[in-house]
């Protein structure tokens, strides 16, 4: 088993990308060089993330997000856990 993120993930539960397990592991996301910590949605091999647009909220409360394009570099930022313990 290796240990990449998937290509394709969200924080929005109401996605069919969201995986919460993936989420409690952490994902960082560096797009085009520079860290990003405040990152939706991102797809590596489409080369894309999904960034909110100020304060702005949609309708439902949900921040409004841009699509932007780019190199996508995604990494776990807590290791594995093991399954021998």
């Amino acid at each position: 088993m290796t240990d990449t993120p998937p290509d394709h993930l969200s924080n929005d539960p109401r996605s069919p990308f969201y995986n919460p397990s993936v989420l409690e592991r952490g994902i960082g996301i560096r797009f085009n060089g520079v860290e990003r910590s405040n990152v939706e949605e991102y797809c590596i091999s489409e080369g894309w993330v999904r960034l909110p647009v100020g304060k702005s909220l949609d309708r439902r409360g949900n921040p409004m997000t841009m699509k932007h394009k780019g190199q996508v570099e995604a990494y776990y930022l807590l290791p594995a856990p093991d399954s021998a313990e």
